[in-house]
């Protein structure tokens, strides 16, 4: 869904009164899930959810950051409704393939084992949107994480938001204003955004993603300190200034990149964050909340767990309305039912 002018008018509004602490806009009524929503018609459903789970992040903990990605993109995309799982078919163009997705997505196999198991279970009753909301609580909680209840009850949309993703999606070097508009845009607050940014303590960006970052202000932020010069360097090793190397990656969080803790925020104050995107949070001149926010998930990790755990919920039920009058429960996550 894009911006109207009425809501880019309240955002800003918003941001100029310093009110984005609490504003919610536009998704912020109660979504029509519930905890035990297949009670009686899929009871097996999390403990399947959660052996696959298992068996992936069991094989490589960075699937468990794929997942968690997954969710994210697919949320901030015509709500949480399985639309970025969708291959592009002769009638249909999917997210998957726009510019903001198409070598930043992974994980969509592990989706697919999950729901074949659950169609084997459970035939058309359990959603590739719950599938991918309930997944990605059980990522974190497998690399350490917080948990926290997903409601569930969510249908699969018929349509994708190709279009959107650019417009609804932060991208690694967006301003601090326009990160936070897009989260409020979605009903989530500035306090959801810093805890939400907090899942980059798990996961790899690309080169293409931290290329300005590394070349432009990192000594200005992260100072003379003789170990960030050395992890600098070793950044620029695996990203040179020439675009061939776009796809070589590296960790967010160099400290413990498989491990879901509040590290992250502690590279934050150290001037050390990986994107743009990220370092802004804590060393921006707009950054007077969000800076509040990384110094206290940076010394309690357990503040940081509560909030996350709180704003994953709110995120999950970002909702797609038409979903609940034309969607459906696919077969297959990948294609819409015929």
């Amino acid at each position: 869904m894009a911006f109207s002018l009425y809501s880019k008018g309240l955002i800003l509004q918003c941001l100029i009164l310093g009110l984005c602490m609490t504003l919610s806009l536009l998704h912020a009524s109660e979504p029509p899930l519930t905890l035990d929503y297949y009670k009686s018609t899929c009871p097996t459903v999390l403990e399947i959810v959660r052996k696959e789970m298992e068996c992936v992040v069991l094989s490589d903990p960075r699937n468990a950051a794929l997942i968690l990605r997954l969710h994210f993109h697919d949320c901030f995309v015509q709500g949480c409704d399985g639309s970025v799982l969708l291959d592009d078919t002769i009638t249909l163009q999917g997210e998957k393939k726009a510019p903001n997705n198409i070598h930043a997505l992974k994980g969509f196999r592990i989706i697919d084992r999950i729901k074949n198991r659950l169609e084997s279970e459970c035939p058309g009753i359990v959603s590739c949107a719950d599938i991918l909301t309930i997944a990605a609580r059980d990522a974190v909680i497998l690399v350490g994480g917080p948990y926290w209840d997903v409601p569930v009850g969510r249908k699969d949309s018929k349509t994708a938001g190709y279009a959107l993703t650019e417009t609804n999606l932060p991208t690694a070097d967006e301003g601090l204003l326009s990160i936070i508009s897009k989260f409020i845009y979605q009903g989530l607050s500035v306090t959801d955004m810093v805890a939400l940014s907090g899942a980059h303590t798990i996961g790899m960006a690309r080169c293409v993603n931290f290329r300005n970052r590394i070349y432009g202000d990192f000594t200005t932020t992260s100072g003379i300190n003789p170990v960030s010069k050395q992890y600098l360097s070793n950044l620029k090793s695996v990203c040179p200034p020439l675009k061939g190397s776009d796809n070589n990656e590296s960790a967010m969080d160099y400290v413990s990149p498989n491990l879901f803790d509040n590290s992250y925020y502690q590279i934050l104050l150290k001037g050390e964050g990986l994107i743009n995107s990220d370092q802004i949070l804590y060393s921006s001149i707009l950054a007077i909340e969000t800076k509040k926010l990384v110094a206290k998930y940076a010394e309690n990790a357990i503040a940081f767990f509560d909030q996350f755990s709180e704003s994953m919920v709110k995120l999950g039920n970002i909702t797609n309305p038409d979903t609940y009058v034309n969607g459906e429960v696919r077969k297959n996550c990948r294609f819409v039912n015929t």
